[in-house]
């Protein structure tokens, strides 16, 4: 009997994911800020410069809208709801922010209207780590990194708390909790990186056998300009089979 093709529902997730590590930044689809920011190393607070949120901090300086620490989670909670394009970048403190230069800020503002940095995306004054950029009508999130291989991390970190979640082990905001479950490492996923700097989706599914661990299917899409396509075609795509499979276990 022929093996029957797994549909889209199949799957526990999809992730459309096209690295640039020239520029240091990374384009996902199917990556939510909430899962984004419980995936990376903790944002202490986040300067404001696209957003429909209005119950930020603001600052005099910049008149930019800010999030603190404290208040992250309503923010996160708040920004599902709202459904718009939202860019930012994280900065250690506010004193920072009330140095930056007219030329600076107007640096600030270019990537929040170009969604690429006129120079550089990362600010020796903020100490930023990234620089985010999502927009809803496309599909996509854009994520300029200081370190590339926090992507890897981001991922690794996602999967590893979906299957956690699968497995009984707690939500997103209790992702530092261990337990048995099986983890996939950054390191991994590093071997992959061919495939993401071309475009690629992983797909994460429980085995179905006993003692079933986990697998992602990796497909190299390197034909798709547009994240919204994938979805678009997802189900066609599926029955192409994959690429590489990677184990979890």
């Amino acid at each position: 009997m022929a093996k029957k093709l797994k549909s889209a529902e199949d799957f526990m997730h999809h992730l459309y994911v096209h690295m640039n590590d020239v520029e240091n930044f990374v384009i996902y689809s199917g990556l939510t800020l909430r899962e984004f920011m419980a995936s990376v190393e903790p944002v202490k607070n986040v300067l404001l410069l696209r957003h429909a949120y209005d119950n930020g901090s603001f600052n005099m300086h910049t008149q930019f809208d800010f999030v603190t620490n404290e208040d992250m989670r309503d923010f996160l909670k708040r920004e599902s709801d709202l459904k718009q394009d939202i860019c930012w970048v994280d900065f250690a403190a506010e004193k920072n922010v009330n140095t930056l230069t007219p030329l600076e800020q107007a640096e600030l503002l270019y990537l929040s209207h170009k969604r690429e940095p006129l120079a550089s995306p990362f600010f020796s004054k903020l100490q930023n780590r990234y620089a985010y950029y999502s927009s809803v009508a496309d599909k996509m999130t854009k994520v300029y990194y200081r370190f590339i291989g926090d992507s890897e991390i981001l991922i690794s970190n996602l999967f590893n708390q979906m299957i956690r979640e699968k497995e009984g082990g707690g939500s997103f905001w209790r992702r530092k909790n261990k337990n048995n479950s099986p983890t996939i490492d950054p390191s991994t996923l590093r071997l992959y990186r061919p495939f993401a700097k071309e475009g690629a989706l992983l797909s994460l599914y429980k085995l179905d056998k006993p003692n079933a661990h986990y697998a992602i299917e990796v497909r190299v899409l390197s034909d798709y300009d547009y994240p919204d396509e994938v979805w678009d075609d997802l189900d066609e795509i599926l029955k192409q089979g994959y690429d590489e499979l990677i184990q979890i276990s």
